[in-house]
């Protein structure tokens, strides 16, 4: 009987078994994220827990907490989907409309480190390009135009410098959009690029910005079709 009471009484000393975590509101989305966050660990199949980890990164950056995105980037594994989560991040980030620069700045800043430690040289200047893309977006057309400058691989830094340009026309701005193309040492590439810009300036009702670019346009047969795209499309209004 001592040696039961005794028993009884260490039992009531232990700790209370710690309670099961609340369900989230589910209107409360961080609380949804830190409890998939939580759950991602647990997900066996590598690839899944690596787009797991990409798409929970875009969700926080969409909520303003691009501190939890970033520290979610070391945790992918396959070089290919480390980019597309860079991407991912940068792309959100650029549609969220911040009204602070130095935010963006910082932010761009953080994702090309995590860029640099990429080990797989073709993810990493995908990786560089969709940051530059990103800046484009958000609108810092100086800070796209070094991360392109930066990258060593000519074709994929021709790549980022010509996606620049298509965003800057995309939001109407042809100066912009016509310095990024500058910046293309490819001369074909160059003209690709002044034709895809022109087609895309026309598309965006500003008709003599259009027949600027492909004013620019070195090679006849690349110049015929910019101004084709120009009367067929006047043609069509």
């Amino acid at each position: 009987m001592i040696r039961i009471a005794i028993v009884f009484l260490l039992f009531l000393t232990l700790p209370a078994h710690a309670e099961a975590p609340k369900a989230c509101d589910a209107q409360d989305h961080l609380c949804l994220m830190a409890e998939l966050e939580a759950l991602i660990p647990s997900i066996e199949n590598q690839s899944w827990k690596d787009k797991s980890l990409r798409e929970l990164a875009k969700s926080y950056t969409a909520a303003g907490q691009e501190d939890k995105a970033l520290a979610l980037i070391p945790q992918v594994e396959n070089a290919d989907t480390k980019a597309m989560t860079i991407r991912g991040i940068g792309f959100a980030a650029a549609d969220a409309g911040w009204p602070e620069p130095a935010r963006y700045t910082a932010l761009f800043e953080a994702l090309v480190k995590e860029a640099q430690k990429i080990d797989h040289p073709p993810s990493q200047g995908i990786a560089w390009t969709y940051i530059a893309m990103a800046q484009a977006f958000a609108g810092d057309d100086a800070g796209a135009t070094a991360t392109a400058k930066a990258m060593t691989n000519e074709a994929l830094r021709n790549k980022a410098f010509g996606e620049n340009a298509e965003i800057q026309a995309e939001r109407g701005d042809v100066e912009a959009a016509l310095a990024s193309i500058g910046h293309i040492k490819s001369e074909a590439f160059r003209n690709k690029s002044y034709r895809l810009v022109s087609k895309i300036l026309m598309e965006g009702g500003h008709k003599d910005d259009a027949y600027k670019a492909a004013g620019r346009i070195t090679n006849a047969y690349t110049k015929a079709e910019a101004l084709q795209f120009i009367i067929g499309h006047e043609d069509k209004e």
